[in-house]
């Protein structure tokens, strides 16, 4: 795989170490393990569904965390005393402890999750604050202030 250097952008901007960090992660998730599989899902303009294979795990072994941008899931495998009685001929379907990683977006916000057949679903939505989406700003027809000429202390100035 090729590596990409960002150097040259940061000569002329400032404040961009964070998507040098957002691409060094990315690639060293595309290295990482791909246990458990999962896939990633735009059902609307703003709205994400993150769908991962959990067989064999229920919600009481699962652990969903999201901080600072970063969606955390970790799954721990109930091994109990049966598990260790029974004899498989093949083992196919694995039941071993993992944590996977997701980095959020600015403003998505992770809005629940459920389980049905062995699948866990995350929904996400992005929601960007009133204070941050673009807002149109109107231009009055007022007229200026009519300009004063002040004089004080000899001296003359403008007021408006």
């Amino acid at each position: 795989m090729t590596t990409f250097d960002p150097a040259p952008l940061f000569r002329s901007a400032i404040g961009f170490d964070r998507l040098s960090r957002l691409v060094d992660s990315a690639r060293a998730a595309s290295e990482g393990p791909a246990y458990p599989p999962y896939n990633i899902e735009k059902t609307g303009d703003d709205d994400y569904v993150l769908t991962m294979a959990v067989a064999g795990f229920g919600p009481e072994n699962l652990e969903i965390t999201a901080h600072e941008n970063v969606l955390t899931i970790s799954g721990k495998a109930d091994q109990t005393a049966s598990d260790q009685e029974r004899r498989f001929l093949h083992r196919g379907i694995a039941g071993r402890a993992f944590e996977r990683r997701f980095v959020l977006a600015d403003h998505i916000q992770v809005q629940g999750a459920d389980m049905a057949n062995g699948l866990l679903h995350v929904s996400l939505k992005r929601e960007v604050p009133e204070a941050l989406k673009p807002r149109r700003i109107t231009i009055g027809d007022s007229q200026p202030a009519a300009r004063q000429v002040i004089e004080g202390n000899g001296q003359q100035a403008l007021a408006a």
